[in-house]
């Protein structure tokens, strides 16, 4: 009979704990990227001797000894994700784990809210400590710092190229406010004005201006027929910006330029301009290849290194720790690889993941626990009254 108090009491003490875990499970049904765990009981029995029976043979000895709580596991299956409005908000879709260091350190999470800190490190909103890696060269995973990257240095212009049609009926036509950037990212807004030759038949005086009206250079464009002739093709502008290399410009008309008759009216265009100013830098994100994707004021644009993502063959030997975060105690190999790598999922930018509570599924889940803890407390008090019994005998007869 005090076997049986103690088996109760394995009760009591397994449906605690699982009450504890439902109600960690509940507590973080709004917290990203949260995995619940799942609540887990295993049967205990131990061979020996009979304790306080009468009996001391094989079946008796095969009594259970109650429950545990066995070591639960993670569901790391995939919670909903939500579309926010942060450039560096990021969630996996699929298996994987975002990588962060911190201080020498490595710890792994599902999602999170980054920004670009004031030391130039992507790290996670609201504790700078931990930064986002990214894979180097050798497949390793580092930390990213984008200082060397805050400014895009100019680039000369060096060729316009031209569109559409230069109507032979007009007389007259321009292509204005064409910006064009000097080596030392100076702009100078060009037109440029084409005059009809009255005297050589689809010959065009081609004059370049810049904002002030100075004349740049002058040139001619020829037609052959409705075409433009090979040898005036391409004309180059030159010109020497004050403190800035010489400027060497391509009109370039090669591409589709035509001449056909549209009354006073051109369609001609400048199709295409190169060059550019310098640029500050001025958004951060995640393409869609898992790369960090860098804007600038001069609209440039480039892709960094990848975000480094990390797979492991059996998460569930990872160690959770506070604030959403994984930590890989040796027990197994982690892998490094890029997003939508053939194992892994896919890194969403603007994008974050629920926790993946199913509020239904725990609610069930307590009941249960309940009407387990119940039915356990009334083994103990069934048996405290046998054992009440038990000492009520002496004396009596």
């Amino acid at each position: 009979m005090l076997g049986a108090i103690y088996t109760g009491l394995s009760g009591l003490e397994a449906f605690s704990k699982g009450l504890q875990t439902i109600s960690n499970n509940v507590t973080n049904l709004n917290t990203l990227g949260y995995k619940a765990t799942t609540t887990k009981f295993s049967d205990v029995f131990s061979y020996g001797g009979g304790g306080l029976t009468f009996f001391g043979d094989e079946n008796s000895i095969k009594v259970g000894n109650g429950v545990r709580f066995s070591d639960a596991n993670v569901d790391f299956g995939q919670g909903d994700l939500q579309q926010t409005q942060g450039d560096l908000d990021l969630a996996l879709q699929g298996s994987g784990f975002l990588v962060l260091i911190n201080q020498g350190k490595t710890y792994y999470s599902r999602t999170g809210q980054f920004v670009v800190d004031k030391d130039g490190y992507i790290s996670l909103q609201g504790n700078s400590d931990y930064r986002l890696a990214v894979l180097d060269s050798s497949g390793r995973a580092v930390a990213i710092n984008l200082d060397t990257k805050r400014t895009s240095k100019p680039v000369a212009s060096t060729t316009i190229k031209f569109a559409d049609n230069l109507s032979s009926s007009a007389t007259t036509a321009s292509v204005a406010d064409l910006s064009i950037f000097d080596s030392l990212g100076g702009k100078q807004t060009w037109q440029v004005k084409f005059d009809k030759d009255s005297t050589v038949l689809g010959q065009w005086k081609v004059t370049v201006t810049d904002q002030t009206g100075t004349e740049i250079g002058t040139t001619s464009l020829k037609f052959t027929g409705s075409t433009v002739d090979p040898a005036t093709a391409k004309l180059t502008i030159t010109t020497t910006p004050t403190g800035a290399d010489p400027l060497n410009v391509v009109l370039d008309f090669s591409s589709g330029v035509t001449s056909f008759s549209a009354g006073s009216t051109s369609t001609l265009r400048a199709a295409s301009v190169d060059g550019q100013g310098v640029g500050s830098l001025t958004k951060v994100t995640v393409n869609s290849e898992g790369k960090i994707a860098i804007t600038y004021s001069n609209d440039k644009t480039d892709a960094l290194e990848a975000v480094a993502i990390a797979d492991f063959r059996d998460p569930q030997q990872l160690r959770r720790i506070s604030g959403g975060f994984f930590e890989n105690d040796g027990n197994g190999p982690v892998r490094l690889i890029a997003s939508g790598v053939e194992g892994v999922g896919r890194l969403l930018a603007k994008q974050l993941e629920s926790s993946n509570t199913d509020l239904s599924k725990q609610f069930g889940e307590l009941i249960l626990i309940q009407r387990g803890f119940q039915a356990s407390s009334q083994v103990v008090s069934a048996s405290n009254d046998m054992i009440q019994q038990l000492f009520g005998i002496r004396g009596q007869g």
